[in-house]
């Protein structure tokens, strides 16, 4: 979800690999090993868990995670928690990463040491402060100063002191909001009257500066353990300046000394490797000279001169050229003349058939990040049953005598591992006709190139083919489901075992290898590999390579088996109630398949209700303001609205996401709905009475469900635009490298030797426009941020001061008003 922002539009994502923890501390008991799991969090709430690793206190988690981020946030935090034989959670350790520190560890593997966690020291929400000191004459006729203090809060329900040194005031309590406003005034008396001796005030009355105010939030509470800490701000005097005048917005902080007395090394450390992304989006017009030269470059001769090419030439990564160029070339329906293009040169530079797309080229990487967005559905169709079946049913296929458990028999565990071979090979060669459009396509332009080039070999026309749907991506999917949306988790060690050994067959097998002794190390693999080695198996691989690498243009075949999308627990709001009472939210497992929306008391039992995808007129968020609830969304259907409370903000946006794409053709979409609820009587939104009154707001789902449109064009040029810009110096070397190969045409020098370049000339054409493109943009993200930095008012509720803006803020006040600190 992007952030709307003066014509720019800002997205945050955050791809996250949970590696490992290590030295946890021992739990207190006779068992000393924990079961342990990991949670992501935004600030203090839950985004994703990783699964529980049991009996270890160095788990290994290895699990990804990616999202996009729908709000602000302070802290990007992860917790270790530990469960006990009573299923109790407890927390051993975080790590918190502020987002302005986040650029430090992008895409580096980091080991992290955790850090104690308490209440004190779990402090979200902000503090509005108004302060003003004035000159009061008392009854005696001395002249003191007293300071007056006016404060609203965002956060949960509270009971608010406010502590100056040794006094302290109290507000009243307000009851059930997360933003709690305090209209009362509180004085203070900051100087010293004559008629005060030393010992009772023993402030000198030119000190002021001295002083601070601290003001601190509660959770009032009726039981003996007494108030929640929730959070505080301590301000120095000073910032009322000359004017002696204070209105700010302030970052609530942690307790000083507030955390538990733990050594820190004692908690154990956490290995993670984050890469948070933020994308600013200018209006479409500005990506214009960019995105031409991109799209332009199927048609560029020789196509080692085009944009798109030179970018996979100078990033570091090809992949990380290869993902915004394929969803870019996606959106705009060019996916396959540009893979063409290129997989046609790199062919042509292959010199041995059996070596045919087998390095980490652009196209490779290109056709693997097309396959992952065009062919998931493909997948989950495909290989999702099985997969399952494998997970849950646990049978013993080690088949390595070194590795076989003493009660394993290692017959009965060849004949488990060789039916699972054949059932998966069967749903993969049978799965032709369901293959993606864009793949056939994409596969009949590799075979007829291959085959071109290699007249001799009858067997390349189908090599280069299972090279990419045998070999990167059916083989990848088994032996890491996770990674591909079939299973939810990283497998336990023995069932990773038996996909990895069903993983090296079916490769194997797509490969159409004739000899077994040349494709496994292993003699154990070698004599397996003998149950497959019929001429069966080839036909079978053969006719499927035949069938998706066809130019025919298939139809979308209509699934009678209906597919889970996606399932899990949420809350939803019973119909025809009033407005508020706790019988009417109720706790159910909810199931999307490509056929239904239903709901269930709990998982496994009968649909309560059901609604039918062709009945959904749109998917929309629900105002916070409906029901006093965050994290809610409504389910249009023509009868009424089913309104539904999703557990975190990033599950309900990926709610939203996949039940607007799957409802996205639906022919009765409506055009506008009502964002806030009905209720007594009327719309809360637009006040209209009749339940069935139209909509007062656009719809927010305008895309179809085609993966060629359901991409961010500009957002893609954007982060294709950043990459130039990183990569700025390897341009103007290979500028200089087509310079020299153009003039002396004799042997390049080592340091441009990296280089692709078969026409200089073009080349040099291509690279003077790219350069002049990212310069443009260049010069517009300068405007915007120099723009920004003056429209930047620190201390306003959008940039409350926290632990690093107050001396900005203070200079700020000073450059403003001349006021020496």
């Amino acid at each position: 979800m992007a952030v709307e922002e003066e014509g720019l539009r800002v997205f945050q994502s955050v791809k996250i690999k949970i590696g490992e923890a290590k030295n946890i501390p021992p739990y207190p008991g006779p068992n000393k090993m924990r079961d342990c799991y990991c949670t992501v969090n935004l600030d203090q709430e839950e985004v994703f868990r990783t699964k529980i690793i049991e009996k270890s206190l160095c788990p290994f988690y290895g699990e990804d995670f990616y999202c996009e981020i729908p709000r602000s946030f302070r802290h990007l935090s992860f917790y270790i928690f530990d469960r006990d034989v009573f299923r109790r959670d407890s927390s051993i350790g975080k790590v918190a990463v502020k987002k302005e520190d986040l650029q430090k560890y992008h895409g580096k593997d980091t080991w992290f040491q955790l850090q104690p966690v308490s209440a004190d020291s779990e402090v979200q929400g902000k503090v509005h402060l108004e302060l003003r000191l004035s000159e009061v004459i008392t009854d005696s006729g001395i002249v003191c100063h007293k300071l007056a203090t006016r404060l609203t809060f965002v956060l949960p329900p509270s009971c608010l002191p406010v502590f100056l040194r040794s006094e302290a005031k109290k507000t009243k309590v307000k009851r059930k909001t997360n933003n709690p406003q305090f209209e009362e005034v509180f004085y203070f008396e900051v100087t010293r009257p004559l008629s005060y001796t030393k010992r009772q005030f023993d402030v000198e009355e030119e000190d002021v500066d001295k002083l601070a105010l601290r003001v601190d939030l509660w959770n009032a509470s009726n039981l003996k353990f007494g108030d929640e800490f929730l959070g505080g701000v301590r301000v120095p005097l000073r910032v009322l300046g000359q004017a002696g005048v204070h209105d700010a917005w302030y970052f609530l902080q942690p307790r000083e000394n507030g955390g538990k007395s733990v050594k820190v090394e004692e908690l154990g450390s956490l290995r993670l490797n984050i890469v948070y992304t933020e994308d600013h989006v200018f209006p479409s017009e500005h990506y214009t000279p960019l995105r031409d030269l991109l799209l332009h470059s199927a048609n560029v001769e020789p196509v080692s001169a085009s944009t798109a090419h030179i970018l996979g030439e100078v990033c570091r990564e090809k992949q990380e050229a290869a993902i915004p160029l394929v969803r870019l070339f996606l959106h705009y329906g060019k996916i396959v003349p540009f893979l063409s293009a290129i997989a046609h040169a790199e062919v042509n530079r292959t010199q041995d058939p059996n070596t045919i797309f087998r390095g980490n080229s652009l196209t490779s990487k290109c056709i693997d990040e097309t396959m992952k967005l065009a062919g998931m559905h493909y997948l989950q169709v495909t290989l999702k049953p099985i997969i399952d079946e494998i997970c849950t049913e646990h049978k013993p296929c080690e088949i390595d005598p070194v590795k076989l458990k003493e009660s394993e028999n290692l017959e009965t565990n060849r004949e488990n591992l060789r039916q699972y071979v054949d059932r998966i090979f069967n749903v993969i060669t049978t799965s032709g006709v369901r293959c993606p459009t864009v793949m056939c396509d994409i596969f009949f332009s590799l075979r007829e190139s291959a085959a071109t080039r290699f007249q001799v070999d009858q067997d390349v026309r189908y090599t280069a083919v299972s090279s990419f749907i045998f070999l990167r991506f059916f083989a990848p999917a088994i032996l890491s489901p996770n990674l591909f949306q079939l299973r939810p988790h990283h497998p336990d060690p023995s069932t990773s075992r038996t996909l990895t050994l069903i993983s090296k067959t079916i490769q194997t097998l797509g490969s159409l290898a004739k000899s077994k002794s040349a494709n496994f190390k292993e003699s154990y693999m070698a004599a397996f590999y003998d149950y497959f080695n019929e001429q069966k198996y080839a036909d079978a691989v053969k006719n499927f390579l035949d069938l998706i690498s066809s130019s025919a243009k298939w139809d979308q075949k209509s699934i009678e088996t209906p597919i889970m999308l996606k399932e899990g627990f949420m809350i939803k709001r019973a119909q025809g109630r009033n407005r508020f009472g706790m019988k009417n939210f109720k706790k159910r497992w909810f199931r999307l398949t490509n056929h239904e929306f239903t709901y269930h008391k709990t998982k496994g039992e009968g649909a309560l209700c059901s609604i039918p995808i062709e009945n959904i007129l749109a998917v929309e968020r629900l105002e916070e303001e409906s029901f006093k609830m965050k994290n809610m969304f409504q389910v249009i259907q023509p009868e009424r609205a089913l309104y539904i409370q999703a557990n975190n903000c990033v599950e309900a946006r990926d709610w939203i996401d996949i039940l607007t794409k799957v409802s996205q053709c639906n022919r009765k979409r409506l055009s506008t709905y009502h964002p806030s609820a009905y209720l007594n009587g009327h719309w809360l939104c637009c006040k209209l009475s009749a339940d069935t009154a139209p909509g007062c707001t656009p719809c927010t789902g305008g895309l179809p469900a085609n993966i060629q449109l359901d991409v961010d064009g500009d957002r893609e040029t954007e982060r294709i635009y950043s990459l130039f810009s990183t990569y700025m110096t390897k341009l103007v070397k290979m500028q200089e490298a087509c310079g020299s190969k153009s003039v002396y045409d004799g042997p390049e020098q080592e340091e441009y030797s990296s280089f692709v370049i078969d026409d200089p000339q073009e080349t040099y054409k291509t690279l003077k426009l790219i350069v002049s493109a990212v310069q443009t943009l260049e010069q517009q993200h300068t405007k915007y941020k120099r723009d920004k930095f003056k429209k930047t008012k620190i201390g306003s509720q959008e940039h409350p001061i926290g632990d690093k803006s107050f001396q900005c803020y203070i200079r700020q006040q000073s450059e403003s008003s001349n006021y020496s600190i």
